[in-house]
């Protein structure tokens, strides 16, 4: 909804009101049937502060307490609706007793909310696009490509799979990064109980020195200070820093955009991303060359998959291209996101007309990059892990036993 700023004159006064409408024709016919006198002119503005403050609010709480789909369960539903469709039951069935089967609260309200918008005539697509946080942009995808080729049944099969890989990926993460988390906790919780109870006393003894400290003491006794006297706000600045970046990738384009930017640049977390997103895309892609859909349709579904929104926008330079008569190879090539060899093969494919087998090839290649990535995640933060470490002890080290030695010295001397 948007809002519109509607000018009247009324009894020779004007008056301005603003009210909420899709579009500005609809705003228009609102505005002959509730303002008063002849309406001088409709135009949009910016919602008042009360409202925006409200949305916030609401957007805000949302953010907070969205109930988030188990994939297992997404996974089971979509298996179901694949064996009921094969079967040839209608998908509006298929629907309705997959909403009924499913133990998942939050999916059982949206394969309701799907029946019902089945039933006042929308596509399948169309219903689920609703829904496009919650299940995913896979999900879409895959649902479009069954109704554009007429086989739900195997779309629907080939999306529980995707969804079953991304599942597995997703668990091989949570196991690789088990050990280093389990560091960093422990070295937290170490540091922690230092500043509290063992620099407090140390402090005690160099302010009776009246002595220069050293620069490693100081800047100790900087951040032992930082932690007992301002330790809850500290906790709140990184709550309320995780909320904000949260609030602001669903609702902030702006941001969302030089966040997707920044993310790729980020040591390993840029290549995981980079080569998942790539690996969905040319996996949808691929599927949807292999039953028979025009380029440019497959390249518009592929692109749903994408969340990065730096690397769409790369690669929906690709859909332009084509669309203007330049090669799929040319196109790809122009992004800079493929390297020589996939380039090669990709042009081979178009070549000899079996552009769907190169482009499993493609996806596999992403696929094993992503899969090494995940299964050696431990040996890449290692080094990090040793470095930090390296420098907390370092740090506590010469922070405590300099002024001890400088002291020593100065009794001996």
């Amino acid at each position: 909804m948007k809002y519109y700023e509607v000018h009247s004159l009324f009894k020779g006064k004007k008056i301005i009101k603003v009210i909420q409408a899709p579009n500005k024709h609809d705003a228009i016919a609102m505005a002959k049937a509730k303002a008063s006198g002849v309406i001088i002119n409709v135009k949009e503005t910016s919602a008042p502060v009360e409202d925006q403050l409200a949305n916030f609010k609401n957007n805000l709480l949302g953010s907070l307490t969205k109930k988030k789909i188990k994939i297992k369960d997404l996974i089971a539903a979509m298996r179901q609706l694949a064996v009921m469709t094969d079967a040839g039951i209608s998908i509006h069935d298929s629907i309705k007793e997959v909403s009924e089967a499913t133990v998942d609260k939050t999916l059982k309200d949206i394969f309701e909310q799907i029946d019902d918008d089945l039933n006042s005539g929308l596509s399948l697509t169309e219903a689920m696009m609703s829904f496009r946080n919650e299940l995913g942009d896979v999900t879409i995808a895959m649902v479009e490509l069954g109704e554009s080729t007429g086989n739900m049944a195997e779309s629907l099969e080939k999306l529980s799979e995707i969804l079953e890989e991304i599942e597995e990926n997703r668990q091989k993460f949570k196991k690789a990064l088990r050990y280093p988390i389990t560091v960093i906790i422990a070295i937290c919780i170490a540091f922690t109980i230092l500043m509290v109870y063992v620099v407090p006393k140390f402090r005690d003894i160099f302010s009776k020195l009246h002595a220069e400290l050293p620069v490693p003491t100081k800047i100790l006794l900087f951040m032992e200070h930082m932690v007992n006297h301002y330790g809850h706000y500290l906790l709140l600045g990184i709550f309320v820093t995780v909320v904000t970046i949260k609030y602001l990738l669903q609702h902030n384009e702006d941001f969302k955009n030089k966040y997707d930017q920044y993310i790729l640049k980020v040591y390993l977390i840029g290549n995981i991303t980079f080569y998942a997103t790539l690996s969905r895309f040319t996996l949808v892609f691929t599927e949807l060359i292999r039953a028979g859909i025009p380029i440019s349709d497959a390249l518009d579904t592929s692109l749903l998959t994408l969340d990065n929104t730096h690397l769409k926008k790369q690669l929906t330079a690709v859909k332009t291209s084509v669309s203007r008569g330049i090669s799929l190879t040319e196109a790809f090539r122009d992004t800079g996101l493929f390297e020589g060899m996939l380039i090669q093969m990709i042009h081979a494919g178009e070549q000899s007309g079996t552009l769907d087998k190169m482009l499993e090839k493609v996806t596999n290649y992403f696929k094993s990059k992503f899969n090494d990535i995940i299964d050696n995640i431990a040996s890449y933060i290692e080094p990090i892990l040793l470095f930090f470490i390296a420098c907390m002890v370092l740090l506590m080290a010469l922070g405590i036993f300099l002024p001890m030695w400088n002291m020593a010295q100065a009794v001996k001397n």
